[in-house]
């Protein structure tokens, strides 16, 4: 299955299909010098197997986790593509989650004002959300995704069966991902994290459909892309002060908890719970809104949340610092 993008630079394909990792060149120009970034969390196999397709291939390998998303690993690649005389017709590659894709991305943005990127997420969550839409970013001084662009890839490939070697921990970390598309979009979507045995490849189908349509409306995330930050708000702040021992998507599922009415917080626990994701933790609420006091959403003392009254509608809302305090030691 292909679904087309359109940005305002142009238009890119998603491809969505088992196996499509071993027919690269059927969908993506490698008849050039290529730089496959992936981390040492990614099987090896995976980067080796894009690199035999190129016609000049090179892999560098970074070490896996959020701790390797700053400015040194993005000199690290920006020095490989140097040092191997990369030139504005030649592309990047990633292989990985959503830190490779960030990092890779962030450098094919800046390198001589912009090459040819490629995303290939081989994670759930990186699959169901942050490998389409182009936002690409690193960390800087304690806060997330504070550098960035955004650079929308040439395509994107989606290969369902690179999830096999996913430890299940990380396989519900990234379904969280898709349910907040469902919470804030698609109640009936929602109803199949409530009610069904969960099918991987209709999971991915139906995020990428939603996000897709949201990237379409509001590539800069002025308006409605925007509600794509439900649970992240708090969730970022969760992840930071937490310092790697909750996953992203387990974060932002905390931080959805936050931000609902009394009637849909117990339909996100029990969805939550059924992923195995965690419901609670223990929070220093003064750090929580110190974090949050660096939100790219915030104006003056106010950052503007997306709050859900009802599953599959939202509500954008102006709180200032102060009502999110409350509303965390609620």
């Amino acid at each position: 299955m292909i679904l087309k993008t359109k940005t305002t630079v142009g238009e890119y394909n998603i491809v969505i299909s088992r196996g499509v990792l071993n027919n690269l060149n059927e969908h993506l120009n490698l008849d050039r010098k290529v730089l496959i970034v992936t981390d040492s969390g990614v099987p090896e196999n995976y980067a080796k197997t894009v690199a035999a397709q190129c016609k000049q291939g090179y892999i560098y390998t970074f070490l896996q986790g959020e701790e390797s998303k700053n400015f040194d690993t993005y000199q690290a690649i920006l020095t490989q593509l140097i040092k191997n005389g990369f030139t504005r017709s030649d592309c990047v590659v990633a292989v990985g989650g959503g830190v490779t894709g960030d990092m890779a991305g962030f450098a094919a943005a800046s390198f001589m004002r912009g090459i040819d990127f490629y995303n290939i997420p081989t994670t759930v969550l990186s699959q169901v959300d942050s490998s389409i839409g182009g936002k690409v970013a690193i960390d800087f001084c304690g806060v997330k995704n504070i550098v960035g662009a955004f650079y929308p890839p040439k395509a994107v490939i989606i290969d369902a069966d690179t999830l096999k070697t996913l430890p299940q921990r990380q396989i519900n970390n990234g379904l969280c991902e898709a349910l907040k598309m469902a919470a804030t979009f698609d109640s009936n979507f929602f109803a199949h994290f409530e009610n069904d045995e969960l099918n991987i490849d209709y999971i991915i189908e139906q995020s990428l459909r939603l996000k897709r349509q949201v990237v379409e409306e509001d590539e800069k995330e002025q308006g409605v892309r925007r509600v794509l930050n439900f649970g992240h708000t708090i969730g970022h702040a969760i992840e930071s002060v937490n310092l790697g021992n909750l996953y992203h998507g387990e974060c932002v599922g905390l931080g959805m908890l936050y931000l609902c009415s009394d009637e849909v917080k117990p339909r996100i626990k029990n969805a939550l719970q059924r992923l195995n994701l965690p419901t609670s933790c223990e929070i220093d609420a003064d750090k929580i809104i110190e974090f949050m006091s660096h939100d790219k959403k915030k104006a003056g003392n106010s950052i503007s949340v997306i709050f859900v009254n009802e599953i599959g509608s939202y509500e954008i809302k102006k709180m200032n610092l102060d009502e999110l305090k409350e509303v965390i030691l609620k």
